[in-house]
């Protein structure tokens, strides 16, 4: 394999732990932070937007989106997002994970800020011209999300990636903790371009990954002459064996060859499948936790409450949701998955994820009745556990390490692509079938589909 004879590689994969590691995982993680926020503070913005732009003067209520906007508000992000991933993907094999990987923070900034400052002389034209920002923020989402997780993949050595990988993603679940209730929607929006304008700097000053520069520009001085930097050694070019493994039909298949189906096929189907059946679930939980706070009673009714003070209280209960279950599962995964493997971790996750939905969907009301509602948010919480030290991590991991160097960006993107397409999927069908508060407890009780991943 390349990796055993390239001197540059063995070197990377047997390198002590030092500054350069860890710069990647928090470049990799403020990175995540930023993907994570973007998409999933717009549940707490819809809020807003339903009080300010919907509101109907005389009503019992207060403005809510009408379904149709609320779907294209939430999905819109996620469409752009899939796009993303698949050309990102590719193109992240193509030019390089650095350079693609700056124009993605690039239009996550701009996207971000854009998004803030959505325009127009009617509440249509505001929320067609935040869809049309939020399209371009999904975009770069999806590229950064391929890349970033490729980058650290790339740059670890071989006794540590796993467990750098994971905390890398693990920033990800600690995004949905930032307290947003203070702020108007714009500002929890134009926030996002902060951790990524950040991210640029310090990305940008990192070299390419020594096995793109190596095996795909086939660059052995240059590969040679940025790791030596970066691990202060002498590391020799070796360009006869760049060569030679570039020359060698067994490594060079295309991603449509029958080669690439006999070698990495059931790898692939067994990627995209498992991402596309988690964020089916995964998605839908994150996306619509306000409602399920609000069926069981935790949160109280939004006509008791103004609407900062709503969104105050629906960011708290994300925020212990975050803390108890979801930041802890990801470090679960980060001290384990060495020892118990990604496989035994992500049918583990996907279990127990079954088995607390079921608990919880079959004997709804039971979970309703005021006694019993801590006993409904413990489950719950343990669902986002699960998935955390689970298949949400595993599914990030497993493709940027299975697939060879030169595809791996792009089968990374197919993979993620798969997940977002099950979160459109199933994001759409619940927000279309929504029809305001008052139906609610009825369209929770009535989803058992969410026990599909396993």
């Amino acid at each position: 394999m390349a990796r055993e004879q390239l001197a540059v590689l063995n070197a990377l994969d047997a390198a002590k732990t030092q500054w350069y590691h860890f710069t990647a995982i928090v470049i990799a993680g403020m990175g995540f932070f930023t993907d994570a926020y973007d998409l999933f503070c717009i549940s707490l913005v819809t809020k807003l937007l339903g009080r300010i732009y919907y509101h109907v003067d005389g009503a019992p209520k207060p403005g809510t989106l009408p379904p149709n906007v609320a779907a294209a508000v939430n999905g819109v992000a996620l469409v752009g997002t899939l796009v993303g991933q698949l050309f990102f993907g590719w193109l992240g094999d193509k030019m390089g994970r650095k350079k693609v990987y700056g124009l993605t923070l690039i239009l996550m900034v701009v996207s971000s800020i854009a998004s803030g400052l959505s325009f127009g002389s009617s509440a249509k034209g505001v929320i067609a011209t935040l869809c049309f920002f939020r399209f371009w923020l999904g975009f770069g989402i999806g590229g950064f999300g391929i890349l970033g997780g490729g980058i650290v993949g790339l740059i670890v050595s071989a006794a540590f990636d796993h467990a750098y990988k994971a905390p890398a993603y693990s920033v990800d679940a600690a995004a949905s903790t930032v307290p947003q209730a203070d702020y108007v929607w714009r500002i929890i929006l134009m926030f996002g371009a902060i951790p990524a304008a950040l991210t640029y700097y310090w990305r940008m000053k990192m070299p390419e990954t020594a096995r793109f520069t190596a095996l795909v520009a086939k660059k052995a001085k240059q590969a040679a002459a940025d790791m030596s930097k970066v691990l202060n050694m002498d590391l020799e070019a070796e360009e006869d064996k760049v060569i030679k493994i570039s020359t060698d039909r067994k490594n060079s298949f295309g991603l449509f060859s029958r080669e690439f189906l006999k070698r990495h096929g059931l790898h692939l189907l067994g990627t995209t499948t498992t991402w596309f059946l988690l964020d089916i679930a995964f998605y839908s939980q994150n996306l619509f936790q306000k409602d399920i706070f609000t069926a069981i009673g935790w949160i109280p009714k939004a006509a008791s409450m103004n609407a900062i003070h709503e969104v105050y209280k629906i960011a708290r209960a994300q925020t212990l949701i975050a803390l108890c279950s979801t930041v802890p599962g990801y470090w679960f995964t980060v001290a384990l998955i060495d020892i118990m493997g990604r496989f035994a971790i992500q049918l583990m996750g996907f279990f127990f994820m079954t088995v607390f939905m079921f608990a919880l969907a079959i004997p709804y009301h039971h979970w309703t009745l005021e006694p019993n509602r801590i006993g409904f948010v413990i489950m719950y919480s343990l669902t986002f556990f699960f998935a955390n030290f689970g298949p949400n991590a595993t599914t990030f991991v497993v493709p940027a390490e299975i697939f060879p160097a030169r595809l791996r960006s792009t089968c990374h993107g197919i993979s993620a692509a798969a997940g977002k397409a099950g979160a459109i999927g199933k994001s759409l069908e619940e927000l279309t079938g929504e029809n305001g508060d008052e139906n609610d407890e009825k369209q929770i009780q009535m989803d058992p589909s969410r026990t599909v991943p396993i």
